[in-house]
């Protein structure tokens, strides 16, 4: 329509248009003539224009019957798909009717099977409870001890077919491991011929005659308060002819005041002032001593690089002693025994002496800090700069599991080195007493007759009865005992334990 009402527009600005050319000519022609020629003129003009006009009305209704008939057949269209969009969709509600009704004609049928299935299922289990009461009678006994029997037998055999398994493969593989074992070890062990040392803290100074207790002693105990304060020992002075004794739990506290006292009395003079000159000298002294004496340690088991603080600490344990045995001295040979051990079984050597001559460096300050000797050293270690796998190693020297295995070899070499002849030593009452704890633990078994604690205490023997213990049995009773022994009592190194079972059969002949 927009088309149509422009183009009568454009017709009717064509007319108006020559309609002022026409008067425009008209008003100027001045003769006769020239007027009717452009009268004439004219008049063909507007004929053309009328016949312009009618071609472009034509026109215009042409393409408006266009744009109509356009503008019907695409509402056509949108009809015919808004029928075929109502037909789909009634078909899908018709759909969704019939599925509803068979869903609730399933729903139906379920709820029938389930009513079923109930009533079936109370059915069987009255049956079940008819069969019970029934198995009960015959049986004389309930359903609770019957499944109470039937579990501990189950449980009897399942736990003797482990027994006999385990003792099979304990049987199966312990030759080899104990040969494999039996060879690292002693090559270990032959390779380090360290003399056995069996030293001891001097705790007592001797002197040249009595006269010299009073001049220690000094003018109303002057010279002796001044020794015991500039020390921090305990001077104990008695009827002993010839000795003095030296109290003090610290070590080298105590050698420091055996050496100042010894120097005080060659030299003769006994002052508070030369008294404290001894004393700091023979602190100058010890301090060179455990200097020396830590180096030499580090030289001897090819440890280099430790800082002088371990150094230092490592001499100190030269005065410290444990069970018996002196700390410094022990620590050495563990590192060489951790490092031949490492080089027999293709581990790291220098990790596993290091660790070796490490691993009770805690000791050194164990009077000084609280707490276990394994932990101080593990602090002292990853404070002055060692490796962690060394630190580790210093940390679980005394535990069952380890992080690898330099730390297990370091805690075998520190049983090897403890356990052998004349390492530490014990009063007879220690030594009584740890063997009867050791007896008394194998006694607390069912079916152990008697028990031998033979070796110094490095084996027990276990006499069973051969009526309530079987050779499966024997194995099991061997490992439990072992284990309670590791559990409850304290030893040095480790504890073999033989169970003996025997029977035997007599008869007389006459």
């Amino acid at each position: 329509m927009l088309e149509i009402v422009l183009a009568v527009l454009a017709a009717a600005g064509l007319a108006t248009g020559i309609a002022a050319v026409v008067w425009l000519l008209l008003s100027t022609k001045k003769g006769g003539n020239q007027l009717e020629r452009s009268r004439e003129e004219a008049a063909d003009t507007l004929t053309q224009a009328e016949e312009e006009k009618r071609t472009i009305l034509l026109q215009a209704q042409e393409e408006a019957l266009k744009i109509r008939e356009a503008g019907d057949k695409e509402i056509t269209e949108q009809r015919r798909e808004l029928n075929r969009m109502e037909r789909r969709y009634i078909q899908r509600e018709e759909q969704l009717d019939r599925k509803l009704e068979s869903l609730d004609q399933q729903e139906t049928e379920l709820e029938e099977r389930e009513s079923h299935a109930k009533s079936e299922l109370q059915k069987a289990e009255d049956l079940k409870d008819q069969h019970n009461r029934e198995l009960e009678r015959i049986a004389s006994l309930s359903i609770d001890q019957a499944r109470d029997i039937v579990l501990k037998r189950g449980e009897e055999e399942a736990s003797h077919e482990l027994a006999r398994r385990y003792y099979e493969l304990e049987k199966e593989h312990q030759t080899r491991a104990d040969d494999n074992a039996r060879r690292i070890l002693t090559l270990a062990i032959n390779r380090l011929a360290t003399d056995v040392v069996s030293e001891s803290t001097t705790t007592v100074v001797s002197l040249p005659n009595d006269e010299m207790k009073g001049r220690l002693i000094g003018r109303e105990g002057r010279n002796i308060r001044a020794l015991e304060a500039h020390t921090g020992v305990d001077i104990i002075v008695d009827d002993t002819p010839g000795i003095v004794t030296l109290s003090c739990f610290d070590p080298v506290r105590r050698e420091i005041a055996r050496l100042a006292m010894t120097q005080l009395v060659k030299d003769g003079r006994i002052q508070p002032t030369r008294i404290e000159e001894a004393v700091n000298r023979a602190e100058r002294d010890i301090e060179e001593t455990m200097w020396r004496a830590g180096e030499e340690a580090t030289f001897e088991v090819g440890v280099s690089g430790l800082d002088a603080e371990l150094i230092k600490l490592l001499g100190r344990l030269k005065y410290r002693y444990s069970y018996g045995e002196n700390a410094l001295t022990h620590s050495i040979e563990v590192g060489l025994l951790a490092g031949m051990l490492a080089s027999e079984v293709g581990a790291n050597v220098q990790t596993a002496r290091a660790a070796g001559l490490l691993h009770d460096i805690g000791k050194a300050l164990t009077h000084e800090i609280p707490g276990p000797h394994a932990e101080i050293g593990y602090d002292l270690t990853t404070r002055n700069g060692v490796g962690s796998l060394v630190c580790n190693c210093v940390l679980e020297h005394h535990d069952d599991d380890h992080s690898s295995i330099e730390s297990f070899l370091v805690a075998a070499a520190d049983g090897i080195s403890a356990a052998r002849p004349g390492a530490r030593k014990e009063s007879i009452e220690q030594y009584t007493r740890r063997l009867r704890e050791l007896e008394d633990t194998a006694y607390s078994f069912d079916g152990v007759q008697r028990a031998f604690a033979i070796q110094a205490g490095r084996e027990v023997r276990v006499m069973v009865s051969p009526t309530d213990v079987d050779d499966v049995a024997c194995a099991s009773l061997a490992r439990n005992i072992a284990g309670k022994v590791s559990k409850d009592l304290q030893f040095p190194g480790q504890i073999k334990v033989t169970v003996i079972r025997e029977t035997r059969e007599e008869s007389i002949a006459r």
